[in-house]
């Protein structure tokens, strides 16, 4: 029975006047079983004939069948599954995997067969102690001697059952006693029913074969048989596996691939890496300083007051009527605390005057206040306490101040509590110290700020009947828009006009919010540039890591390696570079901040998980991205033109 059939088949290379014909009508038929030795000189063709029998190469034109089946109709996976299944080759050099050792090399066809990892160890290591080489299981190629690394060829061209042995030169690199041992393993493989294909300029070695056919200028010159009976084969492929396990293999294969490449390259990978770890490092960190500096002016914010809306008399600050308009009252703020979405409201009044202790005189702001407005406000308290209801409502003459007041007016190791102080000539006796407040609301570092019940500061110092504004905090869970408007329709209600205006604290958060938002995602559009230019420097790396491995890929084609596998191995290369270089990015971001966090005082980088996810996200979308290319340009490549590039 045929195996194989050509029929007129035609190889031209080149294009106009530089094209040669290299074979020329070749009509060919081998018996399955068969042990056949094509001879001729360099240049004759038979190399050529070599690679189009091995499906490596394809004719020009002609009919090439293999069990029946016309190969011209197979598109390179289906060429790719037809060398697994029915080819095994052993190549004059060998062409082994230099970072793999001999079981592993053996065991590779079988891994795009889709045999399990236990299975093909068992086989690989059977196969090498078959051919003489127990216990160099590990040995690495460049550990073995020439004739060891040609056994390690045969046995992984038996991998997958190697119906077809096709052996280029096997001998033309080893010595006299090494060619001999590989042409006794050949003639054993004969009497198992292999049918071998045996390429050789020799003639003392094409005496081997059962039949000799030479070649000439491209044309089949002779045809000779000694036994033209061949007895009937057996030899068939070891069935492929298509379960999850073999995607999982596939890919568990190329990850190893991929990262073996990386390690073999450190230097190279890490400057690939640099500008991915520049970038997402730039990314991460602005970040983490918007958030940082946005939380630290929203606690600014909080200090002036959580939810709270402030009514002021006039249109608007700055308004110079605002100071002749005297229409808030006492009365207003006890009908806002009425209010079911209002937690609690503190009427206010302010005066400057002259603060006296002894015989220090100083300049001071007091405000007047309720009980609830250091609650309000955010004011926390240093020593001792703050007034409360009863101060209030019997216009007790007692006065909270700052640190700045307690530093300037009594001195920094006195104790003020208790003491009394004049302002504008009014006694008022000291009660509680607040906590140094440094935030920009604060009205300034230097100023000096004292509290009292706002009775006492109308009845008993100003003599004023109407009050200077009106501080409201809004419920939880409130929307304090809704809430604005609702106090803004019932003082107009009362006053008949609107003579006041309102600032809400929460629209000041959200304006901080919007623009510390819009300023991240600026600078951080920016630190994206070099995320951009790091993936071409990846793409550019990549590039150069298909040319140097070009003959790798011929090799991995030519025993079964499909074009989604090639694909697969080099971009999950580019995909790890850049998923590392991601990490390395992050932790050097991380670095950046501790170091930040030591020296700077006023506020600290603040890391968020969703930008430190999206950062590693958008890393390993540029490895696909600018990993493809290169990567889909390897699993493009000719066998034989990939197997030719030294």
């Amino acid at each position: 029975m045929n195996l194989i059939e050509m029929n007129g088949i035609n190889r031209h290379f080149g294009a106009g006047e530089s094209r040669v014909q290299v074979l020329k009508d070749i009509n060919l038929s081998i018996t399955k079983g068969d042990f056949v030795a094509i001879i001729g000189q360099s240049g004759s063709g038979k190399s050529t004939l070599m690679n189009i029998l091995g499906c490596l190469d394809t004719p020009s034109s002609g009919s090439y069948r293999i069990d029946g089946e016309e190969t011209a109709a197979m598109d390179n996976d289906a060429l790719a599954a037809l060398r697994r299944k029915r080819f095994g080759f052993i190549f004059q050099r060998y062409n082994l995997l230099g970072s793999l050792n001999a079981r592993d090399n053996v065991a590779l066809p079988s891994v795009y067969a889709g045999m399990a990892q236990s299975a093909r160890h068992r086989r690989a290591n059977q196969l090498l102690a078959d051919l003489g080489l127990q216990g160099k299981e590990n040995n690495k190629p460049s550990e073995l001697s020439g004739g060891q690394q040609q056994r390690v060829s045969i046995a992984r061209a038996l991998m997958n059952g190697g119906e077809i042995i096709l052996a280029d030169e096997p001998t033309g690199a080893l010595d006299t006693h090494s060619g001999e041992n590989v042409m006794e393993i050949l003639h054993d493989l004969h009497r198992q029913g292999h049918t071998i294909i045996m390429v050789t300029h020799d003639p003392g070695i094409a005496a081997n074969a059962n039949r000799v056919i030479e070649i000439r200028d491209g044309e089949i010159i002779n045809d000779s048989s000694k036994n033209a009976d061949i007895a009937p084969s057996q030899v068939a492929s070891l069935p492929e596996n298509n379960s999850w396990a073999f995607f999982k293999d596939q890919f568990a294969e190329s990850f190893r691939m991929s990262v073996q490449a990386i390690l073999a390259h450190k230097m190279r990978s890490l400057l690939t890496m640099l500008g991915i770890i520049i970038g997402i490092a730039s990314v991460v960190s602005v970040v983490a300083l918007g958030r940082g500096s946005q939380q630290k002016i929203l606690q600014d914010i909080s200090a002036m007051g959580t939810n709270t809306i402030s009514i002021y008399p006039g249109s608007g600050f700055g308004d110079r009527r605002a100071g002749r308009i005297r229409t808030l009252s006492v009365a207003d703020a006890n009908t806002l605390a009425q209010q079911q979405y209002v937690a609690s409201v503190t009427p206010s009044t302010s005066t400057s005057g002259t603060i006296t202790y002894r015989n220090t005189d100083l300049t001071a702001q007091l405000y007047g206040a309720g009980e609830q407005y250091f609650d309000v406000r955010g004011i926390k308290l240093a020593e001792g306490r703050f007034f409360d209801a009863d101060d209030v409502h019997q216009n007790n003459q007692v006065v909270v101040i700052d640190q700045n007041t307690k530093d300037k007016l009594f001195g920094r190791n006195s104790q003020p509590l208790g003491q009394v102080l004049l302002f504008n000539k009014r006694p008022l006796t000291v009660i509680g110290i607040t906590q140094k407040d440094d935030s920009p609301f604060s009205g300034g570092s230097d100023s000096l700020q004292l509290y009292a019940p706002y009775t006492t500061v109308m009845h008993k110092i100003t003599g004023d009947k109407h009050i200077r504004a009106i501080t409201v905090k809004v419920q939880d869970g409130v929307n304090s828009q809704t809430a604005e408007k609702s106090i803004t329709d019932l003082l107009v209600a009362r006053h008949g006009t609107q003579d006041f205006f309102t600032s809400n604290s929460d629209s000041i958060k959200q304006t901080i919010e919007s623009t510390t938002n819009t300023m991240t995602l600026l600078i951080s559009s920016i630190a994206l540039i070099s995320l951009v230019v790091g993936g071409i420097g990846v793409m550019n790396i990549m590039l150069v890591s298909v040319t140097e491995r070009t003959r790798e890929i011929g090799i991995r084609m030519a025993i079964g390696a499909r074009q989604s596998n090639i694909l697969q191995q080099f971009l999950i290369e580019a995909v790890l570079i850049c998923l590392i270089g991601g990490l390395l990015g992050v932790l050097f971001s991380v670095g950046i901040s501790v170091l930040f966090n030591t020296v700077a005082t006023d506020f600290a980088m603040s890391f968020s998980t969703a930008s430190i996810v999206l950062a590693v996200l958008c890393s390993t979308i540029i490895g696909m991205v600018f990993g493809f290319m290169p990567a889909k340009n390897a699993s493009k490549l000719n066998p034989i033109d990939a197997l030719s590039r030294e």
